[in-house]
């Protein structure tokens, strides 16, 4: 599906946009989308249907909750987790710890992707990610 919207260029922009269309011989049509897309939000599209609709939310979030989520911390027992992952590797978990640490696997990639999305939504909205 495509829709059709008019648009007003500033004069500057739409030269450049001709320059690049003319030096990479591509259609203007195809270098504004490509300019469009590029220059989009994030999207969500490519991680696990799961978390979708939890990364679609931030979208609606003001910056303070973002910064919020950014630099938050998980709350839950790395130690815990960390001995699940041994007991894994040595083939002793029981059905239960099984259960438990795809739960807290999920709860981890969960919070991390959540991370992740709202520093790139900062960072397209212009403010500056300090490295960790």
């Amino acid at each position: 599906m495509t829709a059709s919207i008019t648009l007003q260029l500033p004069e500057r922009l739409y030269y450049r946009l001709i320059s690049t269309a003319q030096a990479t011989q591509q259609p203007l049509e195809a270098v504004i989308l490509h300019a469009l897309e590029v220059g989009s939000p994030p999207d969500w599209d490519d991680v696990p249907e799961e978390f979708q609709a939890d990364l679609a939310a931030l979208d609606r979030l003001d910056d303070d909750a973002l910064w919020s989520i950014a630099r938050g911390h998980q709350s839950s027992n790395p130690s815990r987790y960390d001995h699940l992952l041994e007991l894994n590797q040595e083939n002793r978990l029981s059905d239960a710890e099984k259960l438990e640490l795809a739960r807290l696997r999920q709860t981890a990639d969960a919070f991390m992707l959540r991370k992740a999305h709202a520093a790139t939504l900062l960072r397209w909205r212009g403010h500056l990610i300090p490295n960790p």
